[in-house]
């Protein structure tokens, strides 16, 4: 055992027992508030040391205590901030506690009105639930919850930034309408601006990628709209390898599709979010489920 988890063992020791010394009758006469505060001083103090000796889950089972003390005092931004403190331990021991906590202190800073901060905490857990137990629906579920908050309070370039999280993972899970829906709001809010327009582009190619794994006449439809709203987007790379896939797809031709997006891939390189959905449009056509 390391000097540290030995020190801070015994602090969180001492401040057991002047919670209980509080909690007496001649206890509450003579201070009770006062041994309160240093018993939650002292717990700070342990989990500060659990930190340094890297004993992350004691660590952060120290703040969790130390949140629920001040949760039964009313003290509703000392909570969160533990919960908070807490979540950042459990994420190098345990994320799915880690997640719990962030989730508490949402529902505090939530309650004092303190919206943008409640959207930082949703993004953070979904990016625990994205990248480290690797649940989408519920990293989904909370990079919208962070969008809603932030659009609320007027962030919207953060706000489409987690919905674009949401119609990645959408159409990952094959929720090809809800990924179409989410790209095409976030392209025609893109068009509003003359800073962010050119992104528009990138957004109406990953929803005609989406209209393509439902079928090619859906995206032949979609192109034309697109070209519509955004007319520079019919001479772009991306729209005409689109069109190309359509013919390819109507001609079953796998070799040609095959061609194309290798073609395309040679000058602009696809992440593997495209080349995910190219396959699987690719194996329909060869199982004939495209038409």
């Amino acid at each position: 055992m390391s000097d540290n988890e030995s020190k801070a063992n015994a602090l969180v020791q001492d401040a057991e027992k002047k919670l209980n010394s509080s909690k007496s009758f001649l206890g509450g006469l003579f201070g009770g508030q006062n041994k309160v505060d240093e018993a939650l001083e002292m717990y700070n103090r342990a989990g500060n040391l659990y930190k340094m000796g890297k004993k992350w889950s004691s660590a952060g089972n120290t703040f969790v205590t130390v949140a629920q003390h001040h949760v039964k005092l009313g003290n509703k931004h000392d909570a969160a901030t533990s919960y908070v403190d807490a979540a950042n331990c459990y994420k190098k021991s345990d994320p799915q506690e880690a997640a719990n906590c962030l989730s508490k202190a949402v529902d505090i800073y939530t309650d004092m009105g303190r919206f943008s901060i409640a959207a930082k905490h949703h993004q953070t857990i979904a990016e625990i639930y994205e990248n480290e137990i690797a649940d989408l629906e519920k990293a989904m579920q909370h990079f919208e919850m962070a969008a809603d908050f932030f659009r609320g309070e007027e962030s919207n370039s953060s706000a489409n930034k987690n919905m674009l999280k949401v119609a990645q993972y959408a159409a990952k899970l094959e929720n090809y309408e809800r990924a179409i829906q989410i790209y095409e709001q976030v392209a025609s809010s893109a068009l509003e601006s003359s800073l962010l327009k050119y992104s528009a582009k990138e957004y109406f190619f990953r929803a005609s990628l989406c209209h393509l794994c439902v079928d090619a006449l859906n995206a032949q439809h979609a192109i034309q709209k697109y070209e519509e709203q955004y007319p520079a987007f019919a001479d772009s790379r991306e729209a005409k390898l689109i069109k190309a896939l359509c013919t390819h797809i109507e001609e079953q031709d796998v070799d040609a599709f095959s061609e194309e997006v290798k073609s395309f891939d040679s000058i602009s390189r696809l992440d593997p979010w495209y080349t995910t959905l190219l396959l699987r449009i690719k194996k329909a056509i060869a199982s004939d489920d495209l038409c």
